[in-house]
């Protein structure tokens, strides 16, 4: 490309760093990335009713903690600041400004309880999609005076153009066009003197120098009110690339209240994900990379990525390919850094204690080994090994209907002899002592095992079963087993 790629996010620090940011997010960088550009986080806090503390900082931490790592933003400036829209008024009443002196922009006195009644009275009417009818349009000079002398307020309207198509070649849905007459003038700076969205991001846009502009679909029926803009002023506007929805595993549209789905990426991050795990599967949340792979490196897929493959469909997020990569990345890792992922959500749920033992250390160390094959995320740990902190079990539908087997009671009996004769109560004395019931009972496979396995865990499945004994303890173990026999 010959023209430097410059891409923004830019979120409104209205809430947290919400999953459908980061997937904006992600392409954006992506892109940025793929093609040696810059990637821009400038903060849209204009709507100052909504915004909240730590909005901010949600969206720069999470965002660093996935790996989208930003060039220019408010904590680290760039020649393009300041990059919080507060900060930017000045410029926005400059263009402003002009584009009323030069006619393309007029003040609306109209006031709100005026504007519902229009609406209003155009619904009544048959009106699917109200439109502002005008009425301040075609004031005079000396009538615009007249009001503000009279100390009335007013917003500023762009004075949109009659008969006029606006075409985008859209990065992702291809050509897209828009009538002017189906839109009306719409408010540029409110009565507070503060922009409305679609006029603060051309400003931006363009003094920024941004090249490309990849976001959900949602804005697709603002673009012909930023390319009104554009237009004005004779700016070039970026390339726009407009993607598809997210939605549920019903294919409805993604809803912050969907309680289906966890939503923001701090409670993903609490959960013990591995950003990296997230990464991957972001980036494969509405962009394809062709083929069959489906677990690629952040290097991989900055070089991979190609925006011609960004889908045209909604992108469903699937909760259990997010677990599947996830458990992909945690078996990579090294027992030390499960152990980091892990641990603290023992401690939290007040199963281990902050200070351990040599011996207490070792044996929660083997016990978290034994569940990285199986670890979807880190805070799971907590429920796959509930039963080596339970002094009984409880048994399932599944695990009753199994202990109901006629050779169940001579299994038990056959292993509570062999257990109790184990001098080393280790994985390959339990292993050979489960042998041993084998050769004396003369059952075996799902006969022999699914009773062990859900006497001594209550579960039907699980980690190897000499190692789960091993780690239950002797006493333990004994115990159950005779529970079962009374």
């Amino acid at each position: 490309m010959t023209q430097e790629v410059r891409v923004r996010y830019a979120p409104s620090p209205t809430g947290q760093l919400h999953i459908g940011g980061a997937r904006t997010a992600l392409f954006n960088y992506l892109y940025a990335r793929h093609y040696d550009g810059k990637f821009i986080i400038r903060i849209e806090d204009t709507d100052t009713e909504r915004n909240i503390e730590s909005g901010e900082l949600s969206q720069l931490e999470n965002l660093t903690w996935l790996g989208i790592h930003h060039d220019e933003s408010i904590d680290i400036g760039g020649e393009y600041g300041p990059y919080r829209q507060t900060e930017r008024l000045d410029l926005y009443k400059k263009y402003a400004d002009e584009m009323l002196e030069k006619g393309h922009a007029y003040k609306c006195f109209c006031t709100p309880e005026e504007l519902e009644a229009k609406r209003d009275a155009q619904k009544a009417s048959g009106i699917a999609a109200p439109m502002y009818d005008g009425t301040c349009r075609h004031l005079t000079a000396e009538e615009v005076a007249e009001k503000e002398a009279a100390g009335m307020t007013y917003s500023i309207r762009m004075r949109v153009p009659e008969n006029i198509t606006y075409t985008i070649e859209d990065l992702v849905r291809g050509v897209v066009t828009f009538e002017s007459k189906d839109i009306g003038d719409w408010v540029m700076v409110k009565t507070n003197g503060i922009p409305t969205y679609n006029f603060a991001v051309v400003v931006d846009d363009h003094l920024m120098k941004i090249s490309h502009v990849f976001r959900g679909e949602e804005h697709l029926t603002n673009t012909p009110k930023q390319l009104m803009i554009f237009d004005v002023f004779g700016w070039e506007h970026p390339q726009f690339g407009h993607m598809t929805l997210i939605v549920n595993e019903d294919r409805k549209k993604l809803s912050k209240r969907d309680e289906s789905i966890i939503q923001f990426i701090s409670q993903y991050k609490e959960l013990g994900y591995l950003p990296e795990a997230m990464f991957n599967f972001f980036a494969l949340l509405g962009w394809s990379p062709g083929g069959e792979e489906e677990i690629f490196s952040h290097d991989e897929l900055v070089r991979l990525f190609d925006e011609t493959r960004l889908s045209k469909s909604p992108s469903m997020f699937d909760t259990n390919k997010l677990t599947w990569v996830n458990n992909q990345y945690i078996k990579k890792l090294s027992l030390e850094e499960v152990i980091d992922l892990t641990l603290p959500h023992l401690q939290a749920a007040g199963l281990v204690p902050e200070k351990m033992s040599e011996q207490e250390q070792t044996w929660v160390h083997d016990l978290i080994a034994l569940y990285q094959g199986q670890l979807s995320f880190g805070a799971e740990i907590v429920d796959l090994s509930a039963q080596f902190f339970q002094d009984t079990v409880e048994y399932d539908e599944q695990a009753t209907e199994i202990l109901s087997g006629e050779q169940v009671p001579e299994v038990m009996a056959s292993l509570k002899n062999q257990l109790e004769t184990l001098e080393v109560f280790d994985a390959p004395s339990i292993k050979a002592a489960i042998k041993a019931v084998q050769k004396e009972t003369g059952h075996k496979g799902k006969n022999l095992f699914m009773p062990v396995r859900v006497v001594a865990t209550g579960q039907t499945s699980g980690p190897e079963l000499p190692d789960a004994i091993a780690l239950i303890g002797k006493e333990k173990i004994l115990q159950r087993v005779e529970k079962f026999a009374k």
